[in-house]
């Protein structure tokens, strides 16, 4: 069997491409903000993506776990995975709907008290990565990922 030998510059070349991947750079940015996040949320006992979970429950209500799968932009079974320690914690509730097949999640009391928390925990965060890279350019950066997001979903 014959296999192909790159070349060193090839290599490199490849290597540079993938340093400007929009989903590497995107994925490493995530990962970088979260950790700030979860180091700030630490004290009420929520990760980042818990907390986005738990306050887009707090505005949301009582969505459906499709409705909410569509608003976190992830597949159910991933949403349905998260879900699960939350819902050991007692923080949120997954109940039936109005037909077998529709499940409702809402938070539960407990959830609304470490949501309140959890707020100023994650305000303090906001305002962290407010500073860093100043307001301005966290309000364009939250513009262009909001474009992002809808050029990837028109895919």
């Amino acid at each position: 069997m014959m296999t192909k030998h790159h070349s060193p510059g090839k290599s490199r070349d490849d290597a540079r491409e993938a340093a400007i991947c929009t989903c590497f750079n995107l994925r490493k940015a995530a990962r970088a903000v979260t950790q700030l996040y979860d180091a700030a949320l630490g004290p009420s006992g929520l990760r980042a993506t818990q907390f986005s979970l738990v306050a887009t429950l707090g505005v949301r209500g009582a969505p459906t776990i499709s409705q909410l799968a569509k608003a976190m932009v992830m597949d159910r079974t991933t949403l349905t995975r998260n879900l699960k320690p939350l819902e050991k914690q007692g923080l949120v509730a997954v109940v039936a709907g109005e037909d077998r097949r529709t499940r409702h999640v809402r938070l539960t009391p407990s959830g609304h008290e470490v949501l309140t928390a959890a707020l100023p925990l994650w305000r303090h965060a906001q305002g962290e990565i407010g500073a860093r890279l100043g307001v301005a350019r966290r309000d364009r950066l939250l513009v262009e990922l909001s474009a992002t997001v809808s050029a990837a979903q028109e895919a």
